[in-house]
């Protein structure tokens, strides 16, 4: 019967090959080229994109970005509505005949209590909610990116607890197979500059790939050229014997310029769009390029996590090599409406960066003609929002206090401290020498009305100490703090 019941969503979908049929076994054979991936119609960039359209950066992200597909995020641990939460995207997807990228991120201990801290209570419960995001799936075809981080991070975990949450994992991919036959379930590989392959493949093997799951995804939330991590995912295959049932899905999301300089992770500037979403890869041993960390959507430096930050979305889209190919559709869909969690996972390094990235942000539009303030008309908010031993990130938000706009500005302060070095900005067009910093606006948040304000944050290291600059200029005057 689990035999008839796959063969028969395979054929009305059309969308995957497979050769077993067995309840509960990993559906084997790779995607088919022409699969098409589920565009949900109330991510945050959709809706972003409908509610600005006089936007000058709204063309950008609409054709490049809110056009595309992208992963749905089930991070919130609701254990008496997963079920339906599920239900209401997969239908969807099968309505719009289209295949779901579904991410499973609940797992205890997530992220080891970085920015993306949280989970289930324990391996219980995780167990038991798996089960019921399981029923939710129905027939059709779906991708499952099983908790990200898991098996790559673990240094939190004793020995012990490493062990359980590996079986917690084979059996999530045992009862996700059991539940939907056509569902196909990758595994953490973590990314190419992380963990060996030959020691990701021992522990990917020691939480059931070969039995439990269709194969491994990496460089989710980060940005390693597509290229070093088709090599990487095919290492970890071969590691595992280049067992035919098992593919590879890379998240190409933000990967167009490689990663940052110094392996800075959070919000990095002068990144790009990289691969759009899709199942033509080219290559037997790689099911898909898919976009898992939704674009624009901020990693916890630039924004809370998950939030979605126009500037952030624009600067990857400017950056992006092309635009979409012709066959992808440039306007969102019109599918019923389904509410996905919004919290994405980032990806934390062992130590926080140190080196300055060196790709310089993508240069934004043109700034306005300067408009000096009367004197004492700006105040200005510096505020040091996290902070580790070495780094730094701040949030600065200025403020015109005067009776008349400001069109465009330039806020200027001297650091004490000699050894404070900023290596990457959001919102702003930022430059340093020495001790003295100067912050341009990015030209769409150039013109502050009376009463206005606008804000932007960086990144930056220090030595022995990190003291807030008290003193400030906008467009030569001093302004007040607050």
């Amino acid at each position: 019967m689990a035999a008839l019941a796959l063969a028969a969503g395979v054929a009305a979908t059309g969308m995957l090959v497979s050769t077993q049929t067995t309840a509960g076994a990993a559906t084997q054979g790779k995607l088919a080229a022409d699969t098409q991936f589920y565009k949900d119609p109330t991510t945050q960039v959709v809706k972003w994109v409908a509610a600005n359209p006089n936007d000058s950066r709204q063309p950008v992200i609409s054709k490049r970005i809110a056009s595309q597909p992208q992963a749905v995020w089930f991070s919130s641990y609701k254990p008496t509505t997963v079920t339906s939460d599920v239900s209401k995207v997969t239908s969807a997807a099968a309505a719009a005949g289209q295949v779901p990228v579904l991410v499973v991120y609940e797992i205890p201990n997530r992220d080891c209590g970085g920015a993306s801290a949280g989970g289930a209570p324990d391996l219980a419960s995780y167990d038991t909610w798996v089960r019921n995001f399981a029923a939710g799936l129905g027939s059709g075809p779906s991708l499952i990116i099983l908790e990200p981080d898991s098996i790559a991070l673990t240094t939190c975990l004793s020995a012990q607890e490493q062990s359980d949450r590996f079986a917690s994992l084979s059996r999530a991919g045992a009862a996700i197979h059991a539940a939907s036959p056509s569902a196909r379930v990758y595994l953490d590989g973590g990314h190419s500059a992380w963990n060996s392959a030959s020691e990701q493949a021992n522990r990917l093997r020691s939480a059931g790939i070969l039995t439990n799951a269709d194969g491994v995804y990496s460089n989710v939330s980060n940005f390693n050229t597509t290229s070093s991590e088709v090599n990487f995912d095919k290492a970890i295959l071969s590691a595992l014997g280049n067992p035919s049932n098992l593919h590879a899905i890379v998240d190409t999301s933000r990967n167009g310029n490689g990663p940052a300089g110094g392996g800075a992770w959070c919000d990095p500037s002068g990144r790009a769009l990289g691969e759009y979403p899709t199942a033509n890869t080219g290559d037997p041993a790689i099911d898909a390029f898919v976009w898992v960390k939704p674009p624009g959507e901020a990693d916890g430096c630039a924004g809370t996590a998950g939030t979605f930050l126009p500037d952030v979305a624009y600067v990857l889209a400017n950056a992006a090599k092309s635009d979409p190919p012709v066959t992808q559709p440039t306007t969102p869909p019109t599918t019923p409406p389904t509410t996905p969690p919004t919290t994405p996972p980032t990806k934390p390094p062992t130590t926080p960066p140190t080196t300055p990235p060196t790709t310089p942000p993508t240069t934004p539009p043109t700034t306005p003609p300067t408009t000096p303030p009367s004197s004492g008309a700006c105040a200005v908010s510096y505020k040091v929002s996290s902070s580790w031993p070495g780094g730094f990130t701040a949030d600065v938000a200025v403020k015109n206090t005067g009776s008349s706009a400001i069109n465009g500005w330039t806020l200027k302060w001297t650091y004490a401290s000699g050894d404070q070095k900023i290596t990457s900005a959001w919102n702003t067009q930022l430059t340093q020498s020495g001790t003295a910093v100067t912050a341009k606006d990015a030209g769409y948040n150039g013109s502050l009305g009376a009463g206005a304000s606008t804000s932007f944050g960086f990144q930056g290291t220090y030595g022995s100490t990190n003291p807030v600059p008290t003193a400030f200029t906008l467009n030569g005057a001093t302004c007040s703090t607050f």
